[in-house]
């Protein structure tokens, strides 16, 4: 009887089903980590410690795009501290984009300052020149800012300017054939794509990324060392037979990027990050088109 059988199994104890749980969480094929900024910042650390390495200048005003985006905490940063025009974060996961989209809602609604429950006397009499007034009237664009200089994104306005979408940047991503980009990140992305796509996929990245650009505009790109790439090689079957056939190594991407992409000129603006946990202290390339 199967009353039997189940009695003469052995018992599963919490900690071995939690085990095999959190295995199962980590493995993720496409670097595409749920909790991947938990253990990729500092705990003590505010925010990102890469994002003060990164140039007003690149981002405000700008159309931007985020490669390889995950939960959108990035994507969503950068765009409130630099002013984006706006700013596009793409992944190939769709449980991060609906990750991204959350936490977008969460930085709105904490971003929003909170109004007065009861209006101005003002709204029940005339004002100036005859008009109504409340003190829960929205500043307009033209009054928010006076002094020229733009102050950090918040509130609602945050959701005119960051958008997510789930794609394959790689395989099936498109554009307008009019759409181009001032700024365009790519964060700890190279491996994934190295490791499911080979070589040729890399090649892809590159060269899509220099079509997307404007003249002038500039790519963000942190690569993974070689070294992180073999503790990684077991993710899938795909994985394991790339990294036998890997014949450009991330020591030959600036070179590339630079004699056979197009690109005229870069920059490394950090050789290692202080506040990112052990195994994430990388530089991060600008490259200019």
């Amino acid at each position: 009887m199967s009353g039997d059988n189940n009695n003469n199994e052995e018992p599963v104890s919490a900690s071995q089903q939690s085990t095999k749980k959190r295995k199962r969480k980590e493995v993720a094929i496409f670097g595409n980590y749920r909790n991947y900024y938990g253990y990729r910042i500092g705990q003590d650390l505010e925010e990102d410690p890469r994002l003060k390495y990164l140039k007003k200048e690149w981002f405000e005003g700008n159309d931007c795009l985020d490669i390889g985006c995950n939960n959108g905490l990035i994507t969503i940063t950068i765009a409130k501290k630099f002013c984006c025009r706006s700013i596009l974060g793409i992944d190939i996961d769709g449980d991060r984009i609906e990750d991204a989209y959350w936490n977008l809602r969460k930085t709105v609604k904490m971003s929003t300052p909170k109004m007065p429950s009861k209006t101005s006397r003002l709204e029940d009499g005339e004002g100036v020149n005859g008009l109504k007034h409340s003190v829960t009237e929205p500043l307009s664009e033209e009054t928010r800012d006076t002094s020229g200089n733009s102050s950090p994104l918040q509130g609602r306005e945050l959701f005119n300017v960051i958008s997510f979408r789930k794609g394959n940047f790689i395989q099936s991503w498109r554009t307008p054939e009019d759409k181009c980009y001032d700024t365009i990140l790519c964060l700890s992305v190279t491996k994934w794509i190295h490791l499911n796509w080979g070589d040729d996929g890399l090649i892809t990245l590159f060269v899509k990324i220099w079509r997307l650009l404007q003249p002038g505009g500039v790519l963000i790109l942190e690569p993974q060392p070689w070294h992180s790439y073999y503790k990684n090689r077991q993710v899938s079957e795909v994985a394991a037979s790339n990294y036998k056939n890997i014949k450009i190594f991330p020591e030959d991407f600036q070179e590339i990027l630079m004699d056979k992409v197009g690109f005229r000129m870069v920059e490394n603006i950090t050789a290692s990050l202080s506040g990112s946990k052990s195994g994430f202290n990388r530089p991060i390339l600008a490259f200019w088109k």
